[in-house]
């Protein structure tokens, strides 16, 4: 995976350090800015790296954050179909850990949509992914409150 030396240097101005994953930019703002990103499933060290896609946009993750301190997480948890919720932390997982090396013997990432095994965690993440072309039906409930 890799970032253009731009994209690097804009995510490390997001972050406030620079970035401890290999990324790759998934969806661009129309401006041309990162939208969303793509981690490698490991850290640079083989932490794992259980956010596949990560919505570094500052905009679009204040209006994320205001959603999810409004309740929107115990919503979209009640409101989404829990089969299809399933499904899409199912396909996360596997998109995520096809891209490990069948070599690597050190710690895994685990779960689905950002680390999570069942439900919903974070609207962030469910939203990149959807944004990411991912069939999440918490990034869709997200895309519509929005």
């Amino acid at each position: 995976m890799s970032a253009s030396p731009a994209d690097v240097e804009l995510l490390t101005r997001l972050l406030g350090r620079a970035p401890r994953a290999d990324f790759d930019v998934v969806v661009r703002t129309a401006t041309g800015d990162p939208l969303v990103i793509r981690n490698a499933p490991l850290l640079i060290d083989g932490t794992p790296m259980p956010t596949r896609f990560w919505l570094v946009d500052p905009d679009v993750s204040r209006a994320v954050a205001r959603l999810e301190s409004s309740g929107g997480v115990r919503r979209a948890d009640s409101e989404v179909d829990a089969d299809d919720l399933r499904a899409a932390h199912a396909a996360y997982a596997t998109e995520r850990d096809a891209t490990l090396d069948p070599r690597h013997s050190g710690p895994m990432p685990s779960g689905g949509v950002g680390g999570t095994r069942t439900g919903v965690k974070c609207l962030h993440a469910h939203y990149a992914y959807f944004l990411a072309g991912g069939a999440d039906p918490v990034g869709a409930w997200v895309d519509a409150q929005l």
